[in-house]
C-alpha cells in the first residue's frame, strides 16, 4: 500500500516537473497541444492519483470494515488512511470528522437533509449570497421548503465582492445557517471565511463553507477558518471523480441523525428499531468509494509535497496575468474583483457580439479548452443581468504562455465575427 507522506516544506512551483505528473496534458487537440483552462470545471488527474488507484485495483480490492481476511483488511486499511490524509491536510483534529461522500455537492445535501431537517423549523431564516453555485442554493431551497424556512440573500458590490455590511445587517434577522462560497466558481472572489463565521457565531447561526474551488488553491485549516462545516470534492483537488469529503466537528456529527439508511452506518437492526453507529460510519451508508477516496488521498499527499502556499503562489501568480492579459482584448468585459488581494482564478469574461458557447468553440479549435455558460450560478448571472460568460480556471500546471494562447485564440474569435 502507498505510505503516508509527512508534508516538506512549500517551495517555488516547477511547473514544467509539475505538467509531467499529468498524463493528459501531453494530448494533441486540433493538433495543437491542449491548454487547459478548465480546472475549475474538473481538474486534470494527477499521476500519484492514478498510479494509487491502479495498485489498489491490482492487488488489495475487497470490501471494508466487513471481512477479516487479508484483502479485507488491507482495503480498509487503505480506505481509512485516506480518511487520515484529509482529516491532516485540512487540519482536522480528528478524522472521525471527515465524511466521504461523492461530491460537496452530496456534502451540502448531507447537511441540509440531516442537521438542516434537525434544526430548522417553520419560520427560521437562511442567509445565503447571490454569488452561490446552485449546490450551495438548491439544497437550502428544498430545506425552506420542506420546513417552511425563509432565505435571505446578501448582496454582492459591484466588483463582486461580498457586501460585509449588508451581510452584518441580514444576520440581524438570526438565520439558523449561513452559507458560503470560500471561493466563487465565477467571480474567482475569495470571501474572508473567517470573518464571517466569527461575525455569524456572534448572531447565533451554524456556517458551512463549499469549498470546491478553494480547496484545491489554497491552505485549508478547518479550525482557523472556524465553520461548522467544509465541503470539498476530490476531482478539483486533482483526484478521481466521485468522492468528496464533508468536515464537520465530532460533536456536531454526534447530534447528527444519519442522512442514508442501509449497510455499514448502523450498530444494530432488529424488527422494532434500529440504532446508528458513531460517525463517520453512521453517514456512509452501504460499500463507499473506496478506489476514489484512496486516488483523492494520493492526489492531496501529492498537493502536500508541492506546499499548499506554494500552490496559492502559483494561483496568484497565473490569475494577475490573465487579468492583465485579456484586459488588452478590446470589446472584452472581466466579472469579478480586479487583481489583488481576495482575487483568484477563474477569470470570467464576455467579448461585445460574440457569444460565450462560440468564443469556446473557436477557442476549441486553437486547442484551448474553456468553459462557457451560466456555471451553475444562475442567481448571480441574474445580479449580473447576463446570461453566459466564457471561464478560464486554473491548476498547479497552467503556464503563462498558455495564458497567451487564449489571449490568441480570443483576437481569432474576434476577427471571426468581424469585430
Amino acid at each position: 500500500m502507498e505510505p503516508v507522506s509527512a508534508k516538506s516544506p512549500a517551495a517555488p512551483i516547477d511547473v514544467e516537473k509539475v505538467r509531467a505528473a499529468f498524463p493528459a496534458l501531453e494530448r494533441e487537440v486540433h493538433g495543437q497541444p491542449v491548454a487547459y483552462l478548465d480546472s475549475g470545471a474538473s481538474a486534470q488527474r494527477v499521476l500519484a492519483s492514478i498510479q494509487a488507484v491502479d495498485r489498489y485495483e491490482r492487488r488489495h480490492h475487497s470490501n471494508v470494515h466487513r471481512g477479516s481476511h487479508t484483502l479485507s483488511a488491507e482495503a480498509t486499511e487503505a480506505y481509512e488512511g485516506a480518511r487520515a490524509t484529509v482529516a491532516d491536510h485540512i487540519g482536522a483534529a480528528d478524522r472521525r470528522e471527515v465524511v466521504f461522500v461523492r461530491n460537496a455537492t452530496e456534502a451540502i445535501n448531507l447537511v441540509a437533509r440531516a442537521w438542516g431537517d434537525a434544526n430548522v423549523g417553520a419560520g427560521d431564516r437562511l442567509l445565503l449570497t447571490e454569488m452561490e453555485h446552485h449546490s450551495n442554493i438548491v439544497p437550502w431551497q428544498q430545506l425552506a421548503e420542506r420546513v417552511g424556512a425563509e432565505i435571505d440573500w446578501a448582496p454582492i458590490d459591484e466588483e463582486g465582492r461580498l457586501d460585509m455590511d449588508a451581510f452584518a445587517s441580514l444576520l440581524e434577522r438570526g438565520p439558523k445557517l449561513v452559507a458560503v462560497t470560500h471561493v466563487s466558481n465565477v467571480l474567482g472572489t475569495e470571501n474572508p471565511v473567517a470573518e464571517i463565521a466569527r461575525l455569524a457565531h456572534e448572531a447565533g447561526a451554524m456556517v458551512l463553507a463549499d469549498g470546491a474551488q478553494a480547496a484545491p488553491k489554497m491552505p485549508i485549516d478547518v479550525a482557523a477558518l472556524g465553520v461548522d462545516f467544509y465541503a470539498s470534492t476530490g476531482h478539483k483537488l486533482y483526484g478521481p471523480t466521485g468522492i468528496g469529503a464533508l468536515w464537520t466537528k465530532l460533536e456536531v456529527l454526534r447530534e447528527t441523525p444519519p442522512f442514508l439508511g442501509g449497510g455499514s452506518m448502523i450498530r444494530k437492526v432488529t424488527r422494532e428499531r434500529t440504532t446508528y453507529a458513531d460517525p463517520p460510519a453512521r453517514f456512509e451508508a452501504g460499500t463507499p468509494a473506496i478506489t476514489q477516496a484512496i486516488g483523492m488521498a494520493s492526489a492531496l499527499r501529492w498537493l502536500d509535497a508541492l506546499g499548499m502556499e506554494a500552490v496559492r503562489a502559483h494561483e496568484e501568480e497565473v490569475t494577475d496575468y490573465a487579468l492583465e492579459r485579456v484586459a488588452e482584448v478590446p470589446g472584452l468585459r472581466v466579472f469579478g474583483p480586479p487583481r489583488g488581494e481576495g482575487r483568484l482564478g477563474p477569470v470570467s469574461f464576455e467579448i461585445e457580439g460574440i457569444h460565450a458557447h462560440d468564443v469556446s468553440e473557436i477557442l476549441d479549435r486553437h486547442g484551448v479548452a474553456v468553459r462557457a455558460g451560466h456555471h451553475c450560478a444562475q442567481v448571480l448571472m441574474d445580479r449580473l443581468d447576463i446570461a453566459a460568460t466564457a471561464r478560464a480556471s486554473f491548476g498547479v500546471y497552467t503556464t503563462p504562455e498558455e495564458i497567451d494562447r487564449l489571449v490568441e485564440g480570443l483576437e481569432d474569435a474576434r476577427k471571426v465575427f468581424g469585430l
